[in-house]
């Protein structure tokens, strides 16, 4: 394998750990917003990124891309709120299914897996430097 493959492996990997931090950053910032649709409101549902392996000429080693976003399957959350104006007639809310706790063990494996990926373009680049300078 070539350094430029490694490269674009490591490249992948960062352009899709920034996609899921976006995502995630998304969920976090509308976590209590509501979403109209069809004439009616209802609660934002959470996102999750799915990744793919992207081969490189029909490997088993590749980069790696987003494959989809997807809708979270957690239930939304049942608040009691009988003021709230989209209260059903006992009372109850439904609110988003977004957990900021999970948000924010996520964000920290993305951010960590962005990092490490740095890091491998880091490794490259001094690998490369020192290739250059072998005649010297």
């Amino acid at each position: 394998m070539s350094l430029t493959r490694a490269l674009d492996i490591a490249g992948s990997a960062m352009t899709a750990q920034s996609q899921k931090i976006s995502v995630i950053a998304s969920n976090l910032a509308n976590s209590e917003s509501v979403v109209y649709k069809n004439g009616s409101f209802f609660p934002y549902i959470a996102k999750k990124v799915i990744f793919k392996l992207n081969s490189l000429e029909n490997n088993d080693i590749g980069g790696v891309k987003v494959l989809k976003i997807v809708n979270d399957s957690a239930p939304l959350k049942k608040m009691y709120d009988p003021f709230n104006p989209m209260a059903n007639k006992q009372g109850y809310v439904l609110t988003s299914n977004v957990n900021p706790i999970t948000e924010t063990i996520n964000n920290i494996s993305a951010a960590r897996s962005y990092q490490a990926n740095v890091e491998v373009l880091k490794t490259i680049k001094s690998m490369i430097i020192k290739t250059l300078t072998l005649s010297e």
